[in-house]
């Protein structure tokens, strides 16, 4: 019995030796020194958005009617003039009465204005009334035959849609108003469309765009807006293609602030050159980084390394085995990396302490 109480104290007492040793050991280690470099330290400012066109246009009808014919697809390019849709008019029972009874009256106003002026004209003739009272009487019957002539054109439009008129077709399609490329398609065959008017939107049939031309459309936070000018150069880079990287510069800066959740943010806009020798689309997800100035040949730092304590800027350096505080002034920043001005010089070393454990 004796003898194994023996052993289990000697093991106790081997075990508190090593502890003691590595702890020793541990706290003896060499701390960790990084060395002052020269190098380039950029000031850049992050948005986030989206690749748009510059411009975008929603096609629209100026007709009433049902999609008869749709002459694309989605990703065609069109040029300015080529027939997009076929809108075949569809009045209502109302509409296509109304038109009926206003050639009607049309007809009966024309007749009644057609006989006043055959009678009138005999009495010009025999010098019975003058020429004003003539031309009157002329006045009168070509209006009312104008207004004839414009109820059967209405309804020739509503039943055929199509009419020529002063040596010119007037029909229901729609055309391109400009080149591009056709991004969207809102209507398709079968469709109602409501027409563009000076009192309704009108249905959207589809949108059209140039992808030669395109802008990176995204937000800025309000602390780096102010740092931002017309013409920097800015890194845009592209989630769906990360392996390419495209430079562009600021087009525009709006003046005025949106609020997102509890961020103040502004809109800007890149111009992205070279466009339309790129594979882009539209809506892809982006992210710019603007410069906004940049040093380089500069002695740089870690900024992990400077230490503020009362308004102050300190660095660890070793004298001997002495850990001494040395007082620096700094510059430039990109979040690593500062700028040191004055309190070091090159190749000089500072002291890196290691991370505090979590307990």
């Amino acid at each position: 019995m004796k003898k194994w109480l023996w052993r289990i104290l000697a093991l106790i007492f081997v075990g508190v030796f090593l502890f003691l040793l590595l702890s020793g050991k541990k706290d003896k280690a060499p701390l960790k020194q990084v060395k002052i470099v020269r190098g380039t330290i950029s000031e850049k400012a992050l948005a986030v958005g989206t690749i748009e066109p510059e411009k975008e246009i929603k096609v629209k009808s100026i007709i009433p009617g049902i999609v008869e014919e749709v002459f694309f697809k989605v990703g065609d390019k069109v040029k300015a003039g080529n027939t997009l849709f076929k809108i075949s008019p569809n009045p209502t029972p109302v509409e296509y009465v109304e038109t009926r009874r206003a050639i009607e009256v049309a007809q009966v106003t024309l007749s009644k204005f057609q006989a006043d002026r055959q009678r009138n004209l005999k009495l010009f003739e025999q010098s019975l009334i003058s020429q004003s009272e003539m031309d009157g009487v002329e006045s009168a019957y070509n209006d009312a035959s104008l207004r004839h002539k414009i109820a059967l054109e209405r309804l020739e439009l509503m039943e055929k849609g199509r009419i020529r008129m002063a040596n010119r077709d007037i029909d229901s399609t729609v055309k391109s108003p400009t080149t591009g490329m056709v991004l969207s398609q809102s209507v398709f065959q079968g469709d109602p469309v409501v027409p563009l008017t000076n009192f309704q939107p009108g249905t959207e049939l589809c949108s059209l765009a140039d992808m030669g031309k395109l802008l990176f459309k995204g937000t800025v936070d309000e602390i780096d807006v102010g740092k931002i000018q017309i013409g920097m150069a800015a890194d845009i880079q592209i989630g769906a293609l990360p392996d390419s990287r495209f430079m562009g510069n600021v087009e525009r800066i709006f003046p005025k602030a949106k609020k997102e959740g509890n961020a103040t943010l502004f809109d800007i806009e890149i111009l992205v050159p070279d466009a339309a020798d790129r594979q882009l689309r539209a809506g892809y997800s982006a992210t710019a980084t603007i410069t906004v100035r940049s040093k380089e040949n500069i002695l740089t730092l870690p900024e992990r390394l400077v230490l503020f304590e009362n308004g102050k800027k300190f660095v660890e350096v070793k004298k001997g085995e002495v850990v001494e505080k040395k007082e620096v002034q700094t510059g430039l920043s990109d979040g690593l990396n500062i700028e040191i001005t004055q309190g070091l010089a090159e190749d000089e070393m500072v002291v890196e302490r290691p991370p505090r454990e979590i307990k």
